[in-house]
């Protein structure tokens, strides 16, 4: 642990890697947590000193790591059920597990998770009444559900889940809204209590061997960082078990980007960031100590979140009226003193329906041959459902009883108008949110009311939006680094913080202050506001950031090189024009060397990036290489797995010198020359 402590501050060169992804001597189609000790052996002989992981905590039939069912229990897939003492009679059934998913590509989460659950239950029920007497008279399973209290909460839902076809727990027959005795008294339970046992003796079990793989590793002068989203799942035991501490009504994202026009809409409710205040945030400071049993140093998901969070109205699908939160409102008032009236203000902050758009959206739209009278009887419906008449005008706004996207989808209507009128609902110039409280909308400058604004009426709004912005930003910069301290407070691990997306400047101020390393996306870390977007100069990154070439959700550095790079302006960029075109090992070992020249602290690479430094581990299409793809929900996501055995990468001299090369790159000094 304190080799551990001196690698935090120093210059290093990390790998990322989910534990599922790891193919172990023992481990059965899927990786798991004593696997790591292995990988460790392996990093240990190529530089490596910071092991970067995914989230491992249970997501259920889920395989997305940031869809947790908790903030504490660690995921059953990845226990090594040999290593259990009631596992020796069951070699047999591990090793037809083995033999019958250890050759796939990647690993089929559902149908891997389903076997070893399969057999944990035969074990368990074989050796019930001795795991049973470990959990009294000052056993082992006793001490471990003493020393980590939520796993009462956690083996309640987990059972009350089964036994409800795993449906959210707002779907659930009984048990939807409990309490704290409520959870104690179905624990002591006598008819549940094989039940629940058996979820505490899994995790009693994970503890130990991720315990003991992490200590391993430690011991290595390794680095392990784990992965801290900052929300959590709305079917989880946490939101389920203490709903005080969540905005239910309300749901995160991010707003509208390049890649996402609609913007995202996770699901997660918000925290209730007052609620958690009134007990010091017991329940974060509960989080971090869990992770510190296994973690040295972590990745603190979305931090921008800490400062203001982009949040939805329930009744929305996408995140194009989200809003700040915090923020300093645009009141009514303030708008009449521009010289607003009140149907002014109507006219800027609720959509306004023309006859003929409706019109016009049914005929461009309808399919087929149609008639007139066809489309006149979509329309009768759309004016007499969905919208109410401004007088004898030919305008229209939404009845009150539409109160989102999710509403006018659910609506008995041609599906043309469906379209036309999710998109109505977004053209106003603010969202009132409170009763006189507004919000700008994300893309006011392109919506119906802000085109018919004099330029005088746009200059003191623009003017006004300026003083808002300032204002909030004050307000974001203390409850960013008030939530930050206290998070700092909790835990000696080192934290580093995923701060990508629409970054205000308060967010690197309150970093750089607490000493938390950014992250720098290398292909996303580039002058979006200058001609040319040139790409930001490795020796100008921060010493106090993680450098990076890809993340999960991006794709491999090869992918991205043969398919979506700008290559002549990248190879122009690193010093070395005459890069090949098509990926290969030598254009891996100069990309990789110059981005392990950049100036942050630490330069982390996706194992994948690592592993194209030889030619022996090149997939045939690049695209099964990466993690995840985004907005998509499939087979393929989060089931990446090496492309062979551990011990058999480590034969492979070429890529251990090359990475070890690559270990003892130095930083560029600043107006050195490239190439």
């Amino acid at each position: 642990m304190a080799q551990q402590k001196k690698n935090a501050g120093k210059r290093l060169i990390g790998t990322v890697v989910p534990v599922g992804a790891l193919r172990g001597e023992r481990s059965i189609g899927v990786g798991e947590f004593p696997d790591l000790i292995e990988f460790g052996g392996l990093c240990a002989r190529m530089g490596i000193k910071l092991i970067q992981l995914l989230p491992v905590n249970d997501t259920g039939n889920f395989s997305a790591p940031y869809f947790a069912l908790t903030a504490f229990a660690l995921h059953p897939v990845y226990l090594r059920i040999g290593d259990l003492d009631e596992a020796s009679a069951y070699s047999a059934d591990i090793e037809a597990i083995k033999a019958r998913f250890d050759q796939e590509t990647r690993f089929p989460y559902e149908q891997i998770l389903r076997a070893k659950m399969e057999l944990l239950r035969k074990i368990y029920k074989a050796n019930e009444q001795e795991i049973a007497g470990k959990a009294q008279k000052g056993g082992s399973l006793e001490l471990f559900i003493a020393g980590n209290p939520w796993v009462k909460e956690y083996a309640v839902y987990r059972r009350l889940k089964e036994s409800n076809q795993e449906k959210s727990w707002h779907e659930w027959t009984s048990h939807r809204q409990v309490t704290p005795a409520d959870i104690e008294a179905l624990w002591k339970d006598p008819k549940f209590k094989g039940e629940h046992l058996f979820w505490a003796w899994l995790q009693e079990a994970l503890d130990r061997q991720f315990h003991l793989a992490a200590k391993a590793v430690s011991d290595m002068g390794i680095i392990i960082e784990g992965d801290i989203p900052i929300l959590m799942n709305e079917d989880s035991c946490d939101v389920w078990a203490h709903p005080e501490i969540f905005h239910l009504d309300l749901s995160a994202g991010a707003p509208p980007d390049m890649y996402s026009p609609e913007g995202q809409n996770w699901g997660f409710p918000l925290h209730n960031w007052q609620a958690q205040a009134k007990d010091d945030y017991s329940w974060w400071r509960a989080r971090l100590k869990t992770a510190g049993k296994y973690y040295q140093a972590y990745r603190i998901d979305h931090v921008l979140g800490f400062f203001r969070i982009w949040a939805s109205n329930r009744h929305n699908t996408s995140a194009v009226l989200g809003r700040y939160i915090p923020y300093v409102p645009v009141t009514g008032k303030e708008l009449e003193e521009l010289g607003f009236d009140k149907s002014r203000i109507r006219w800027i902050t609720e959509p306004h329906v023309p006859t003929g758009e409706v019109w016009n959206a049914l005929r461009a739209n309808w399919g087929g041959e149609f008639r007139d009278a066809d489309i006149a009887a979509a329309a009768d419906q759309v004016f007499s459902q969905v919208l109410d008449r401004i007088g004898s005008e030919e305008l229209w706004l939404f009845k009150k009883t539409i109160k989102g996207e999710k509403d006018i989808e659910a609506l008995d209507i041609h599906p043309a108008a469906k379209v036309y009128l999710v998109k109505a609902w977004g053209n106003r110039l603010f969202l009132e949110y409170e009763k006189g409280k507004y919000f700008p909308v994300w893309f006011y400058r392109h919506n119906r009311a802000y085109a018919s604004l004099s330029n005088d009426e746009r200059d003191k709004l623009e003017a006004l939006l300026k003083i808002k912005q300032k204002e909030s930003e004050t307000i974001w910069e203390k409850e960013g680094e008030k939530l930050l301290s206290t998070l700092i407070a909790a835990s000696p691990m080192l934290p580093c913080a995923e701060d990508l997306g629409a970054v205000p400047d308060c967010v690197p101020k309150v970093l750089a202050k607490l000493g938390i390393l950014g992250l720098r996306v290398v292909r996303w870390h580039r002058e979006w506001d200058e001609k040319g977007q040139p790409y930001v100069p490795f020796e100008d990154y921060p010493e106090l950031s993680v450098c990076t070439p890809a993340v999960h959700d991006s794709s491999c550095l090869r992918e991205w090189w043969d398919r979506e790079a700008d290559q002549d302006l990248f190879a122009g960029f690193i010093g070395y024009p005459s890069l090949p075109k098509v990926y290969n090992p030598g254009t891996a070992k100069t990309i990789l060397h110059r981005i392990a020249a950049s100036a942050s602290r630490y330069r982390v690479f996706q194992i994948q990036d690592l592993l194209h430094l030889s030619n022996k581990w090149y997939a045939s299409d690049p695209a099964s290489e990466r993690i995840n793809v985004p907005g998509t929900y499939n087979d393929f996501n989060w089931t990446y797995r090496l492309p062979a055995p551990i011990a058999v990468i480590a034969k492979d001299t070429d890529l251990i010198n090359a990475v070890s090369e690559l270990a003892e790159v130095k930083p560029l000094e600043k107006g050195k020359k490239k190439g």
